[in-house]
């Protein structure tokens, strides 16, 4: 009977963080990766708490635990990574971490000498492996924002075009803009390294953070406070080593910073293995062949990452435009310059804030109900969540709500709200 009572929380618990930014289809490989990660107590309390951010006199009242125990509770869900705490004004403000980006990445980050690596390694890897469903729910072909937005290297730029990208698109930008920094563990790169599937040289630490999430991963022991020279260093090593630049998907306070590689990084073998195209929201520019003065080297071909540039014949090179995001490596190979990057012919519109990203991929993804009503114990929270999420699933509601026309107006109308 205690396995029964035990499985069946988790259930409750996995449900919960799938109705989160992040959708986590149920499968006995979740229910491992979570018996794993979360003790009953911890279970519990996730469940009970509310969906979307909250300080701790919402989180008591919500939740009704004792004060004392529940910010013990908390401090060591956060040490996890399985809760998120920031520093808003004058008071913290806690969060369930959503799968991704949270719960993978700020597992496989710990620096505190955990010995559990290589056993968590397997089970993301069982689970996220299994493309019907982690995949199939996050990345289809209706759903078009996500966390991740890949950076054109500058230098790769046409040099007509140059002067019109945005500070937001350039990562000198915005390490130069920013005033506090981190550098942490790659979580996947260190994911595959316990699986014994990393090929390339790369160094674990380069993960980048800014600003004020830099605050949470140091605190947590995630990452560690550098200079920014460090930073620009680190950036400056990823462009010699053909990284790409994967940023916070907005325009405004970018809080991350990825230098990713085809061997290891989840979301680009989410497009190269999986074949999902929207895991990686592509840069306003697309690589392109200047034919007169290429020389067909194959360098180009060999050093995508995503394998978006096939040989048809004699190395000549032919670019899959539905894949190629626009990161600019293919062309960092290019003695000639032949490739470079160019501007899409239809501007990628890249959310403003974090919250209109989250607002977008829960309305994307069938959740954003539960912002609205983030009271999981009220009566009248499930049933309005209920209600609206019922109305906000209809095909026709949905997408114009996220077309051009309506967008704007109901991020407004929703930032008032909540």
């Amino acid at each position: 009977m205690g396995h029964l009572v035990g499985k069946d929380l988790y259930r409750k618990l996995g449900k919960k963080i799938d109705g989160l930014s992040t959708r986590v289809p149920w499968n006995v490989n979740l229910y491992n990766i979570l018996k794993e990660l979360y003790t009953p107590d911890e279970a519990e309390l996730i469940i009970k708490m509310p969906y979307n951010m909250a300080d701790l006199d919402e989180v008591e009242k919500v939740t009704g635990y004792d004060r004392l125990d529940l910010e013990r509770k908390l401090a060591k869900l956060c040490s996890k990574g399985l809760v998120l705490d920031f520093r808003i004004g004058d008071k913290y403000r806690y969060m369930v971490s959503p799968f991704v980006i949270g719960i993978f990445e700020f597992t496989m980050m710990r620096t505190r000498g955990e010995l559990n690596y290589k056993e968590w390694a397997k089970l993301f890897q069982d689970y996220m492996s299994d493309k019907q469903t982690f995949y199939k729910s996050n990345f289809g072909s209706k759903n078009k924002v996500f966390t991740l937005r890949a950076l054109p290297h500058e230098e790769t730029i046409e040099d007509s075009e140059y002067v019109e990208i945005y500070d937001y698109e350039k990562a000198s930008s915005i390490i130069n803009d920013t005033k506090k920094f981190a550098i942490g563990i790659c979580s996947c790169r260190h994911e595959k390294e316990h699986l014994g599937e990393k090929k390339c040289q790369v160094p674990l630490n380069k993960c980048s953070t800014f600003g004020s999430a830099t605050e949470y991963m140091i605190r947590h022991g995630f990452a560690t406070e550098v200079s920014k020279t460090e930073m620009l260093e680190n950036l400056a090593e990823s462009r010699e080593m053909g990284l790409v630049l994967c940023a916070d998907n907005v325009q405004k306070n970018v809080s991350f910073l990825c230098h990713c590689c085809g061997c290891c990084c989840n979301v680009l073998l989410g497009l190269s293995k999986h074949g999902y195209p929207n895991m990686l929201i592509t840069s306003n520019y697309i690589a392109e062949i200047d034919r007169d003065i290429c020389i067909e080297c194959g360098k180009c071909i060999e050093s995508c990452p995503i394998n978006a540039i096939e040989n048809n014949g004699d190395n000549s090179p032919d670019i899959d435009e539905k894949f190629c995001t626009g990161c600019g490596v293919c062309a960092l190979s290019c003695d000639t310059e032949a490739m470079k990057l160019h501007k899409r012919k239809q501007r990628v519109i890249h959310p403003e804030t974090s919250f209109e990203r989250v607002i977008l991929q829960c309305l994307e993804r069938g959740t954003l109900q539960n912002q609205m009503f983030g009271n999981p114990n009220s009566i009248s929270h499930k049933f309005m969540r209920l209600f609206v999420g019922t109305f906000l699933k209809l095909p026709p509601v949905k997408k114009s709500l996220m077309s051009d026309s309506l967008r704007s107006n109901f991020l407004d109308v929703m930032q008032r709200g909540m």
